[in-house]
């Protein structure tokens, strides 16, 4: 007799595990849901529902965390942490249905929590093009025409050939998004007025819309750089200020009915690294994406397509960023693919003592992190590189088990 250690990270994955094994289907369908496990927190919880959701919990054979003060009814709201099964969680949904209180809103709350993340699987329409988020991770590669950026500043600013040349490597060596910016974001840069950005970048777009096979995104706060791009080939709009910066941008990205990147900020580029300091940081940055995504619905964006960025070094300390990359599978939650950046950063560059220009094992090391933690687009300037990495970590993800 052996025993093995088995981990099965969504219902699919177990009853795979069941068929192969020939269990019965009867069988399957009473046990697919118990093989899967997921702690959940609820913050702001009414006493009252807390102490009656943990005796549901517990009588369907999970658990429910209260603080003592809130089981002996001394606080009137609180936070919950409940463990369970996904069959648990399915009854008990089931149960705070028939009950008073508030507690079917709460049951509809935790099903709607499950299915975002369970969700694996995204298909983004970006004009003629299908960003098909889930078979694999896709590249983004970077084309900075500024003469400022961190990393590559200066390298293709005023020299749009080169740029166009850069893009279409990028694109050979397998990137999936070209994304054109002209004004840098690095900490402390200066703000570019439109009409020098897109001085920078429209002559840049219109070219490579008629070379590139892949889309190209523009990466603008700017609302008028956004539009002039997208009339010249734009597909994508990767807004760094999450539509926060220029409000006329939630109504352009709605009338062109594009996909759109928003990321989490802290201040602005020229001030986010003056000593960046949250309460708690993984809920502050979820919050603040929450609520971008509700921006940008109001105006009439398709939350479907909506990409999410938690915004690794944008007003974030070494550790800060650490810390996302270690949760990123927290930002499940929001219920959208998510794109993260850490390509050649200066936390790399801090923890490893290297410069810019050796920092592409950090970078490669980080990407595979925020892939299998959930990213689904990775931000980078090494595409050859990294894409080696990532195809072979993808293979691994997606390899069935025999």
């Amino acid at each position: 007799m052996k025993i093995r250690l088995l981990n099965f990270s969504c219902e699919e994955d177990f009853l795979r595990k069941m068929r192969l094994m020939k269990v019965d289907r009867t069988g399957q369908a009473i046990m697919s849901g118990k093989g899967i496990f997921y702690t959940l927190q609820i913050e702001g919880l009414d006493t009252l529902l807390g102490n009656v959701l943990k005796q549901e919990m517990l009588s369907l054979g999970g658990e429910l965390v209260l603080p003592r003060e809130a089981i002996t009814g001394k606080l009137k709201k609180s936070t919950a942490i409940i463990l369970g099964t996904l069959l648990q969680y399915r009854k008990l949904i089931a149960k705070l249905k028939l009950q008073p209180w508030g507690l079917p809103k709460l049951g509809d709350e935790i099903n709607t929590v499950l299915d975002k993340i369970q969700r694996k699987n995204w298909q983004i329409k970006a004009n003629d093009f299908l960003l098909d988020l889930g078979k694999r991770t896709y590249l983004m590669g970077i084309l900075n025409i500024t003469p400022d950026s961190f990393s590559d500043g200066g390298r293709f600013f005023d020299k749009p050939q080169e740029a166009i040349n850069h893009a279409l490597k990028m694109e050979e060596e397998g990137a999936d998004i070209i994304d054109v910016g002209g004004e840098s974001t690095r900490p402390g840069a200066k703000p570019v007025p439109p009409e020098e950005e897109l001085r920078r970048v429209i002559p840049v777009v219109k070219i490579l819309r008629r070379r590139l096979r892949i889309p190209i995104s523009i990466d603008t706060r700017k609302a008028k750089v956004a539009q002039e791009a997208m009339e010249a080939g734009a597909d994508i709009v990767n807004d760094v200020s999450a539509l926060r910066y220029d409000p006329e941008m939630r109504r352009v990205i709605s009338r062109y009915q594009v996909p759109v990147i928003i990321m989490h900020m802290k201040g602005t580029p020229r001030t986010m690294q003056k000593n960046p300091v949250y309460k708690d940081l993984i809920p502050e940055i979820i919050d603040y994406l929450e609520k971008s995504i509700n921006l940008a619905k109001e105006a009439g964006i398709k939350e479907e397509n909506i990409i999410i960025d938690p915004g690794i070094g944008f007003g974030k300390t070494v550790e800060h960023n650490l810390i996302i990359l270690k949760n990123l599978f927290q930002f499940k939650i929001l219920g959208r693919p998510i794109l993260v950046g850490t390509s050649r950063k200066s936390f790399i560059g801090k923890l490893l003592n290297v410069d810019v220009e050796e920092r592409i094992y950090g970078t490669i090391a980080s990407c595979i992190l925020a892939l299998i933690n959930g990213a689904k687009i990775l931000r980078v300037h090494d595409v050859k590189e990294v894409k080696q990495a990532v195809k072979l970590i993808d293979e691994i993800i997606n390899i069935k088990d025999v």
